[in-house]
């Protein structure tokens, strides 16, 4: 049984007790109406109001907005008769069902409204927003409406009306994007002005208008109804967060573009992101299925983490067993772990898989954004801010890239503001530009990096190893969540952040001595590739590569990126310096018969 929104309730519930209302939130949207029994339609916000009142007996309701000055609203099934007497009547010179009109003659319409004798009648102040620039700082003639409306609000008085007579007033109702946009003094602490919030359509509000919408789209009516049934629960789950009008302009799209109800779901994503083509629908299966062998080249001994995250890419793919209620990102994962274990080098390894693309990654370093106002760079400024007509990082990014990886490196970094804005992105899927653009992270896979449970803090506040090479991988895993989850919950007070990660934490071993071998033979042999592509070729005595290994292995605690360092230190740079000063020309075979610590041996 349809019920009416809760703003709805409420303004019919206080009609009869207050002569003025404020109208603020969600009011430019579509709102759901039963115009008969069991007949839903969408209309819009100031149709809905007029059709309220006239339910309960008011004779007409005048509109008036800075462009268009005054008219008087009606539909077919609620007929206004004698408008332009009304208008007359109220001091003003209708031509064709309107009246031109400025601010200045709106303060002195309000005083002859409010007075009107007869039935109930309703003014609707649409855009009251835009009534004053500063409302701490108003003109004469703002002050002078707002005054006149505060001292009206009290004078009102009420007249029976509607089959049961009930007390209304010659009610005025200010429309605005949030009460702020009036003075203060002429809303607080008066009890004639009643304040009600239009939220966003909820799970209920979106069902009540999604049979409708769907029936309306083309060979709708010739499927079966379970099949009907279905389109609309998917309609309203991926649909959540967005307002009735979006879902409209969803049901129009599907339309224009012969989106079947079937597929509904890819009409949304059209509508949100603004790409025909899905690029998840079009990642070879088999690509993934034997992705193992390409992901280890260049993660080495982490296949428990490589096998966890290809688990999550699957479900992304699929769909399968993944919570994708409205707008919430494909997966979501938390990579912990030592540093130079390969987190970073798994997310853009993923992203090659995924996309054939590397720069579908988009990596932030979250020690970047430490500070309280640092969300400003991923969402943009507000208005009135330096850099508001730049955007934001974040948001920029994936409005142009809504098909990507996002990587936050060292998550753990970040200011606890901007953790807010990720559970934002975790729990509905979008985030709100300092423009006030939507974006939408719905297509987008989410991986976060974190050093957390290497190290923790004890009681005196000092900071002591909490893992270490020596320990198992079992004890490393264990203790590294536990300190995560303490870290989460007890720390930051953020005990929601890991609820919408789940199980999704998988931790990194230590580089293990076999596996830093692998890693630097890899190494070596890419550095014996790149010397290749100068038309030199370069060789190792056994003695000299023996010695190479013995200083790039004796310190594993950096991991692969010490291994990486120790080349550079004790081969890459040495070598340089050698070749630069004997200058063998292409052809040549280059020698190396020793290395020591920061220098080498060669001959030609």
């Amino acid at each position: 049984m349809f019920e009416n929104p809760r703003w709805v309730r409420d303004l019919l519930r206080f009609l009869p007790l207050k002569s003025q209302f404020v109208l603020s939130g969600n009011i430019r949207d579509l709102q759901a109406c039963e115009i008969v029994p069991s007949v839903i339609i969408p209309q819009s916000f100031e149709l809905t109001v007029y059709r309220c009142l006239k339910q309960v007996g008011y004779e007409h309701v005048v509109i008036w907005d800075p462009l268009s000055g005054f008219r008087c609203l009606q539909t077919a099934d609620f007929p206004a008769n004698n408008t332009e007497q009304l208008l007359q009547k109220l001091g003003l010179t209708p031509e064709n069902g309107k009246a031109a009109g400025g601010v200045d003659l709106l303060s002195s319409v309000l005083e002859r409204f409010v007075n009107f004798v007869g039935d109930p009648i309703a003014l609707l102040v649409d855009f009251a927003s835009q009534l004053s620039v500063r409302t701490d700082n108003l003109t004469p003639a703002e002050h002078q409406l707002f005054t006149r409306a505060l001292i009206l609000s009290h004078q009102a008085k009420v007249r029976p009306a509607g089959e049961n007579r009930q007390p209304f007033f010659n009610t005025v109702l200010w429309v605005v994007e949030k009460e702020g946009d009036l003075p203060d003094w002429f809303l607080v602490n008066n009890p004639k002005v009643r304040s009600i919030s239009v939220a966003k359509p909820d799970h209920i509000a979106r069902r009540a208008l999604a049979g409708a919408l769907i029936k309306g789209i083309a060979h709708a009516q010739q499927l079966p109804d379970e099949i009907l049934t279905q389109a609309e629960k998917t309609f309203v789950n991926s649909t959540e967060g967005m307002l009735l009008l979006d879902m409209n302009a969803i049901a129009t799209l599907a339309r224009v573009e012969n989106i079947g109800v079937n597929v509904i779901a890819d009409a949304v994503r059209r509508y949100k992101v603004g790409v025909t083509e899905d690029p998840w629908q079009k990642i070879d299966r088999e690509k993934i299925q034997q992705a193992e062998n390409f992901i280890s080249q260049r993660v080495k001994g982490q296949m428990h983490a490589v096998t966890h995250m290809l688990d999550i890419v699957k479900r992304a793919i699929t769909g399968i067993g993944v919570n994708r209620k409205g707008n919430r990102p494909r997966g979501v994962v938390f990579l912990a772990g030592p540093t130079g274990v390969g987190k970073t080098e798994l997310a853009k390894t993923i992203t090659s898989l995924l996309f054939n693309d590397e720069s579908a990654y988009i990596r932030f370093d979250m020690s970047e954004f430490s500070s309280e106002h640092s969300d400003q760079r991923l969402i943009g400024a507000p208005p009135g801010y330096v850099g508001y007509d730049v955007g934001g990082e974040l948001t920029n990014a994936i409005r142009e890239k809504p098909f990507s990886v996002v990587l936050f490196d060292e998550i753990e970094k970040a200011h606890p503001r901007i953790l807010d804005k990720f559970l934002q992105i975790l729990d509905d899927g979008e985030l709100t530009s300092g423009r006030g653009d939507r974006v939408y992270f719905s297509e987008a896979l989410i991986i976060f990096t974190s050093n957390l449970g290497i190290y923790k803090m004890t009681e005196t506040g000092k900071r002591e190893v909490n893992v270490s090479a020596d320990d198992s991988f079992d004890v490393v895993q264990l203790r590294v969540k536990n300190e995560i989850d303490h870290y989460f919950k007890l720390v930051l007070n953020r005990p929601e952040i890991l609820n919408r990660i789940g199980e999704n934490i998988v931790v990194f071993d230590f580089i293990r001595p076999e596996i830093a071998e692998q890693i630097f033979q890899q190494m070596v042999a890419n550095i014996l590739n790149d010397f290749k592509q100068t038309g030199l070729t370069l060789t190792f005595s056994p003695n000299a590569m023996h010695s190479l290994k013995m200083l790039a292995l004796t310190d594993l605690s950096n991991g692969g990126r010490g291994i990486r360092n120790q080349l550079e230190a004790h081969l890459l740079n040495p070598l340089e310096r050698e070749l630069f000063a004997l200058n063998p020309q292409a052809g040549q075979h280059v020698t190396i018969t020793s290395v020591q610590a920061n220098a080498i041996t060669l001959e030609l």
